[in-house]
């Protein structure tokens, strides 16, 4: 029998070894009126494999592109675009450069503190004031999901004044939402979800009149 591991690798698999052969046989035509006509035909069964993509703009570029692929950039015949450069298809990409900034407190996030410190140079005002109470619930809340233990709002207060580097402070009377209503509001919302998905669950699979 003749195993697929016996056989020439598919540069492209997910054309099939069908559209490989027909490649190669297409390289093997001397004519290059005929070689032409076949490159063309093996282009339309390529396109029929993907309709969906016909809309997509540049498909039938790609389409080309990936036809040169397979014969190793060898086929000679007339394309309507300018056939790709092996030498750029092979090069490696570059390096992507990720963020050296770090994050003090991973629990909280990058963006998190990011808000903090911007919180910190608002203008006294109410406008302040709301940032500042949302941002600090918000940080009790990150804080119980990441130890599901209880946190004093004396330390919420402490790592935000620190990401803040002592912009933002709290007078001692001040107090945040209580620990067990922000867990409450965690469960609620996931109630809400779950019923939501079973709901649109019910709804694609319900009678059809």
């Amino acid at each position: 029998m003749d195993y697929n591991s016996n056989r020439k690798k598919l540069v492209l698999p997910e054309y099939g070894r069908n559209i490989q052969n027909m490649v190669d046989h297409t390289m093997t035509i001397e004519d290059r009126e005929e070689r032409n006509r076949a490159a063309k035909a093996i282009i339309d069964v390529m396109g029929n494999m993907y309709p969906y993509l016909r809309d997509i703009p540049d498909f039938r570029h790609k389409l080309w592109d990936h036809l040169a692929i397979m014969s190793d950039f060898k086929l000679d015949i007339d394309s309507p675009y300018e056939t790709p450069n092996k030498e750029v298809l092979d090069e490696k990409p570059e390096k992507v450069p990720y963020s050296s900034n770090a994050i003090k407190y991973r629990h909280y996030g990058k963006t998190l503190q990011l808000l903090v410190d911007k919180a910190g140079d608002f203008d006294e005002g109410q406008e302040r004031e709301v940032l500042i109470q949302l941002l600090a619930n918000h940080m009790k809340k990150c804080y119980l999901v990441w130890n599901k233990d209880a946190v004093e709002d004396e330390k919420i207060f402490e790592d935000i004044q620190e990401l803040s580097n002592g912009k933002i402070s709290f007078s001692e009377d001040y107090k945040l939402i209580e620990a067990r209503d922000l867990l409450q509001r965690n469960r609620g919302k996931k109630k809400d979800n779950k019923k939501g998905d079973k709901k649109d669950k019910k709804g694609k699979g319900g009678r059809k009149y």
